[in-house]
């Protein structure tokens, strides 16, 4: 089947409601739902069932690249710096030594078993070093896996971070195989700029994203959640075009957001999530479609092996030195490595050698398609296991509600104040947004003149107001006449 303007709508929301109906049961039988996804993708593809004739790198490369923007955007809005502030030191190493570890190790692996180059076998080192953020997010958040000592923090952190510096060294590689008269030392001004730039960037964009939401005034809610979108792309693309690293820069720009006030962030965030389920599932679709099963088969046995010393050496290897310096029980160590899941990203990668015309290009892109689907199977399907094994999990009766998602979700607190705003108050004439309310407490009525307000980000608190405030406990009232005092901004 050719894809046409006429059949493309009809067969893509047919892909995307069975792939959404085989995702809410695929759990019951311990496989990941992305896998499900990807092989939805491939038994609509040529070789599949339906036939569905697609095999254009470039819109694959497209799709991939917007979809990553999604996922990593809505990682990043739900990740929360509390959390992340302990372990930040460890989570940049694993995403910055730990990949280039990963790679090179993996790399010389390659270069010794196969006919390839040394800068080829970096190359696919390269494309499969870092871990998937759609992956780790995605089977962490669907098992509501709860871990010890900050691990989920740590191993969400890395996923969604060590993504630019894979893409760096791929790119590096890949320019290394096109130009062989070129030194390796030549690629270290790229990684620099790439990662100096990024850096800069997110956070400068984090900023005045943050001012841009909170200070427009739009007439409708859901235009703040479309506004983000743009803003998104505007600091992937920005940064891109000034030669820095486009997807650490919206990952810092989406964590510096998520832990800021902003007017219906709720909404933002819960529209994010919905969008990067989405964009995971149209991702691994597409790039099941790409694939020609019939193709991979002649790699099974040099793609099993590599596989297998990726997920039992490589990847540990890249981790226990990456993290040699910091006091950490050895169970730890040994789950973080085998948390090293491989996914789209990866596959989207691939990518960029199809697209360059190099000699291996395909067998790189078949050999990293059955790496990925490996990984997902093997690692995806033992997490819980694993960590139960190792001693790392929570007992179902303690697991914690993270902070963000106390925010994000409301949920019922255990005491209730109504607390009147005098007309000396900090409070008066300033949006609940600007005032910075405590998370241990939520406004949710204004009584005013005789009626009542729903509050949201951009209301106006008032003289003589009486907030009904949902608290925590009975001691978070403090926290909030700290804020209407004006006491907590001092």
């Amino acid at each position: 089947m050719n894809i046409t303007i006429e059949n493309i709508v009809l067969v893509g929301s047919i892909l995307l409601f069975i792939s959404i109906i085989v995702g809410k049961t695929s759990y019951k039988f311990g496989v990941p739902t992305l896998l499900l996804f990807l092989a939805i993708g491939m038994l609509a593809g040529s070789d599949g069932i339906i036939g569905i004739n697609f095999d254009n790198p470039e819109i694959a490369q497209f799709i991939g690249i917007v979809s990553l923007n999604f996922i990593l955007f809505s990682g990043g809005l739900d990740t929360n710096w509390k959390s992340v502030k302990p372990i930040l030191k460890e989570g940049i190493l694993l995403s910055t030594l730990g990949v280039l570890l990963t790679a090179t190790s993996l790399g010389t692996f390659v270069w010794f078993v196969t006919d390839f180059t040394i800068y080829e076998s970096m190359l696919l080192g390269s494309i499969v070093s870092s871990t998937d953020a759609a992956a780790v997010f995605s089977i962490l958040r669907s098992k509501s896996l709860a871990l010890k000592t900050n691990l989920r923090p740590t191993l969400e952190l890395e996923s969604g971070s060590n993504d630019p510096m894979a893409y760096v060294l791929t790119i590096a590689f890949l320019t290394l195989v096109i130009n062989q008269d070129k030194s390796f030392l030549s690629i270290i001004p790229l990684f620099l700029q790439q990662m100096i730039l990024g850096c800069a960037l997110g956070f400068a964009f984090g900023l005045i994203s943050k001012f841009i939401i909170n200070k427009i005034k739009l007439d409708f809610e859901g235009l703040y959640s479309v506004l983000v979108i743009a803003l998104m792309f505007i600091t992937f693309s920005a940064t891109n075009f000034v030669g820095g690293n486009g997807f650490l820069a919206i990952y810092i720009c989406a964590v510096y957001l998520g832990n800021q006030d902003l007017i219906h962030k709720k909404t933002i965030l819960k529209m994010f999530d919905g969008l990067a389920w989405l964009m995971q599932i149209v991702l691994f679709l597409t790039l099941g479609l790409l694939v020609f099963p019939s193709q991979i088969i002649p790699y099974f046995g040099i793609g099993l092996l590599i596989s297998l010393f990726l997920i039992f050496i490589a990847r540990p290897v890249g981790v226990f030195l990456s993290l040699v310096f910091f006091k950490m029980k050895m169970r730890r160590r040994f789950y973080i490595s085998w948390v090293g899941l491989r996914g789209a990203v990866p596959i989207v990668f691939a990518t960029y050698p199809l697209l360059a015309g190099i000699e291996k290009a395909s067998v790189i892109f078949n050999i990293v398609f059955f790496i990925s689907v490996t990984s997902v199977l093997l690692q995806g399907t033992t997490l819980s296991i694993v960590a139960k094994w190792l001693h790392v999990a929570l007992p179902e009766k303690t697991k914690p509600v993270a902070a963000n998602e106390r925010y994000i979700l409301n949920l019922p607190k255990s005491a209730m104040k109504e607390v009147t705003v005098p007309p000396e108050s900090f409070a008066v004439d300033k949006r609940i947004v600007d005032l910075h309310f405590p998370q241990s407490a939520f406004i949710t009525m204004i009584k005013r003149n005789g009626k009542f307000v729903r509050p949201g980000g951009a209301t106006i608190i008032e003289a003589n107001d009486v907030l009904v405030v949902l608290l925590d406990n009975e001691d978070s009232i403090n926290e909030v006449n700290e804020v209407l005092s004006g006491n907590k901004n001092d």
